[in-house]
């Protein structure tokens, strides 16, 4: 279990393919604080730690994980998102996020609010967004700001831009997304119902 605050960002140092899965070996400032078969959710994406040296360290995404996120657009040189597991006891400051990408997005739209940032992606999925709910873009916390059919808008402050890599976002750029936990119950509910 993940809260969407992001730790940091990673750098693919490497990519591997074999078979149908495909082996990343990162490099980020918390390698030397990881373990073998340790949870961290990459944009989001909740990937095992398989080999640590050095540095860097290695996940494995199967074909099921690199059909339905953005991972396996991913090249050299690139950064994701990244924030180890939730700790018990510890202060819940995003939301309840489980690292199972629901789907990826589009971002369709970049707007500088002189202040903020305004970014607006499109979706092809059945979840839901609404107004003041949470959304998960690559792992990052998010509120959602307008609602409407397959398509959402955050506005995001200086700090998490900077911070995380929404600041190479642009129109174009294919984003993971996790919708609301509770959200997708309550559809669930209202689903079997009718």
């Amino acid at each position: 279990m993940f809260t969407g605050i992001i730790e940091a960002l990673a750098k693919v140092e490497k990519i591997e393919e074999e078979n149908s899965n495909v082996h990343f070996t990162f490099s980020g400032p918390f390698t030397n604080e990881l373990k073998i078969d340790q949870s961290v959710a990459h944009n989001g994406c909740c990937l095992t730690v398989v080999a640590i040296d050095g540095d860097n360290y290695t996940l494995t995404a199967i074909d099921e994980t690199l059909q339905k996120t953005n991972l396996g657009l991913l090249k050299v040189g690139d950064v994701v998102n990244v924030e180890r597991c939730m700790q018990m006891g510890g202060r819940l400051d995003g939301h309840i996020v489980q690292g199972h990408v629901d789907a990826t997005g589009e971002c369709v739209e970049v707007i500088d609010l002189d202040g903020s940032t305004e970014y607006v992606f499109k979706y092809d999925h059945n979840d839901v967004t609404v107004p003041k709910g949470s959304i998960t873009v690559n792992g990052v916390s998010l509120t959602v700001v307008q609602s409407e059919h397959q398509l959402f808008s955050v506005h995001i402050i200086p700090f998490t831009v900077e911070h995380t890599n929404f600041h190479t976002f642009k129109a174009g750029t294919k984003v993971n997304l996790e919708f609301d936990i509770i959200g997708k119950y309550v559809k669930r509910m209202m689903e079997a119902r009718s």
